[in-house]
């Protein structure tokens, strides 16, 4: 009889820690902020499921990317001179004397 209630225990515990566990994984996007105005649940993905998308990613050319890129094709104390919604314009200095480079507003700068 005690073998047989131990059997029982012990399907019983796994049991419940196979139902427990699902839920423990999809609690991973929640987050317990402390604050002022006492305990918050903050939901990470609340933006993702609102819009339907992720609005974290860069749309255009980060214009630090293109200063980047600049200073690693050559161009010494690079600083950006015009920005318009097409074009990134970065102008510096090379041995030759002042040189200027022009970026393609879209992701990865290409140069133009």
């Amino acid at each position: 009889m005690r073998k047989s209630l131990q059997f029982v225990l012990v399907g019983l515990a796994a049991i419940t820690g196979l139902t427990i566990s699902p839920t423990i994984a999809a609690a991973q996007d929640l987050e317990l902020r402390l604050g002022p105005g006492g305990v918050g649940v903050y939901d990470r993905d609340r933006d993702r499921d609102r819009y339907g998308y992720d609005r974290r990613g860069p749309r255009g050319c980060d214009p630090y990317d293109a200063l980047d890129i600049a200073r690693s094709e050559g161009l010494r104390r690079a600083q950006i001179v015009r920005m318009s919604p097409r074009r990134i314009v970065v102008q510096g200095m090379t041995r030759r004397g002042p040189e200027r480079m022009t970026f393609a507003n879209q992701r990865g700068c290409p140069e133009i």
